[in-house]
């Protein structure tokens, strides 16, 4: 629901769905059920609650079975809200927001917002515990569930999808615009950030509101979508993005297609692009070929820069040190850029 999961139980006898209550909002990721129990077992965890099994059903007070041993540290300081965006066509956005208790609004606050927006899958509720740092430092994690995705359901999939994808790349726009208007950042302190299909999410953005943010993060990203289909992987993404085949495919892809909207002469804000060499799904070439354009175009001054794990592919087979250290890097850029003292380079 908006990314929210929820827990009813259907009676057997064929009456309503009966709503279970959790002791928190979030997702749920399993699920298990016992003839000889009564409720269920149900895993769930949200953005500031780690994850959890809890014995619920119709009735009963939840329970925590206290199968997963807590983290060690306080993350009572941390809440979230989840709000709504409206985009261009009135359609109501649904945005994730975390941070710090006491967070104060004034404009200033270094925010990472996420995005991706296809093939119909949700960014469910996951406990930030790599954002820690982040949010105690007085920063904003925000998640966007735009169209695209799969928050409500295949039409929310099918709304952002080959003629319709620019509903994805106008959503997150539309959720970055929330976000500097009701105060808790400012385009010099915002980052876009979206990953392999999300590339097309904060490509567009970039090209289409290079004022809106100080900093774009395009990880293992879909930069060059009309070439692609000419990659390894290209053709089993044809159902998702189109074809250069048809002409409706290639107005779809051409739409977009980050790479070709790119003006000569642009402020662009400072760009951090990341691929591994061995991505079976995102050819490294379309990273490169971004890279290259945007530092050809740019007039603002700030940095491009290409970031190549040579030791890694699409991200699914990397150790939790990469993963730390990517994350750690793209911190310090988007701190860098937001003018922090502590992240200026030495000179």
């Amino acid at each position: 629901d908006g990314g929210i999961g929820r827990l009813a139980r259907v009676p057997f006898d064929g009456g309503k769905p009966e709503p279970v209550s959790l002791p928190f909002e979030g997702s749920i990721a399993e699920m298990f059920v016992n003839p000889r129990d009564p409720g269920a077992w149900v895993m769930t965890e949200s953005w500031v609650q780690p994850p959890m099994y809890l014995r619920a059903g119709t009735g009963m007070k939840s329970t925590d079975l206290q199968l997963i041993p807590k983290p060690d540290f306080d993350y009572s300081e941390l809440e979230s809200v989840e709000v709504k965006a409206p985009a261009v066509d009135g359609t109501m956005i649904p945005l994730s927001i975390v941070y710090k208790r006491g967070l104060q609004k004034d404009g200033a606050r270094p925010t990472f917002l996420e995005g991706y927006g296809s093939y119909g899958i949700t960014l469910d509720p996951t406990f930030a515990a790599r954002f820690i740092p982040w949010l105690m430092r007085g920063g904003v994690f925000a998640i966007s569930h735009i169209r695209g995705g799969g928050e409500y359901g295949e039409d929310w999939h099918n709304a952002g999808r080959k003629l319709t994808k620019q509903n994805t790349i106008g959503d997150f726009i539309a959720c970055a615009a929330y976000l500097v208007k009701n105060k808790y950042t400012s385009p010099a302190h915002l980052a876009g950030e979206g990953g392999s299909a999300g590339g097309i999410t904060v490509g567009g953005a970039l090209t289409q509101r290079p004022d809106l943010f100080a900093v774009i993060l395009d990880d293992v990203g879909e930069s060059d979508v009309l070439r692609a289909e000419t990659s390894a992987n290209g053709p089993p993404n044809i159902p998702e993005f189109g074809s250069t085949k048809t002409e409706e495919g290639f107005k779809g892809l051409y739409g977009m297609d980050a790479y070709v909207h790119v003006k000569d002469g642009t402020p662009y804000p400072a760009v951090m692009l990341t691929t591994g060499i061995n991505d079976p799904r995102v050819d490294s070439w379309q990273a490169a070929k971004m890279a290259a354009r945007l530092q050809a175009a740019t007039s603002s001054g700030k940095p491009i820069l290409l970031r190549v794990d040579y030791d890694a592919g699409h991200g699914f087979g990397s150790g939790r040190a990469q993963r730390d250290q990517l994350l750690s890097d793209e911190q310090s850029f988007a701190l860098w850029q937001f003018g922090d003292a502590g992240f200026q380079p030495k000179r």
